[in-house]
């Protein structure tokens, strides 16, 4: 099932020339994309303190989930799919094994650090460009569809941990999100 769906949202990967320009920068340019974002949400006018907490948690979720990525790297060593004739490559192959997907990790940590806030109409439009790295991920080649799902679940992973470790109205938080 994973090997048919990752060819099949590959499949249109180097046909469609404004697909794949979209696509590609979507997986180039997203995650910069959601962090540049989050870092706007510091200087809102409504719920300040509390849309700052949600900021300082999911760049502290995307942190986490991309040092549970590492540790998960030492154990499991997937080849990439377009190593196993998979899927077809239309950008710069990687270095490092494919589960799992640091993009997908950092874009739904991102995501569900400000679900957990519940802030929806964030939530919603950071999820929307987080879809669609997750999405770019497999279009362009590098990923099958569970080393995303997998790394979203990472990124969900550490955004629970963060919850858990780092509360609203504490006084480190009282501190971080009176910064400027």
């Amino acid at each position: 099932m994973d090997v048919v769906l990752t060819r099949w949202i590959n499949a249109p990967a180097g046909m469609h020339q404004i697909l794949d320009i979209v696509l590609v920068g979507f997986t180039q340019f997203g995650v910069p994309l959601i962090v540049l974002v989050v870092v706007l949400q510091w200087w809102t006018g409504e719920d300040r303190t509390h849309v700052r907490h949600a900021a300082l948690a999911s760049g502290l979720s995307f942190l986490l989930g991309l040092a549970i990525n590492q540790a998960i790297l030492l154990f499991i060593h997937r080849i990439r799919p377009y190593d196993a004739g998979v899927s077809h490559l239309i950008i710069a192959p990687s270095t490092d094994w494919s589960f799992p997907s640091d993009h997908a990790t950092a874009s739904m940590a991102v995501v569900a650090a400000f679900a957990m806030q519940r802030l929806p109409r964030r939530t919603l439009a950071l999820f929307l460009l987080a879809f669609m790295v997750c999405w770019s991920r497999i279009y362009v080649g590098t990923h099958y569809v569970t080393d995303v799902l997998g790394g979203a679940c990472t990124g969900i992973l550490a955004a629970i941990i963060v919850r858990i470790g780092y509360r609203e109205g504490t006084r480190l938080d009282k501190w971080t999100t009176n910064i400027l």
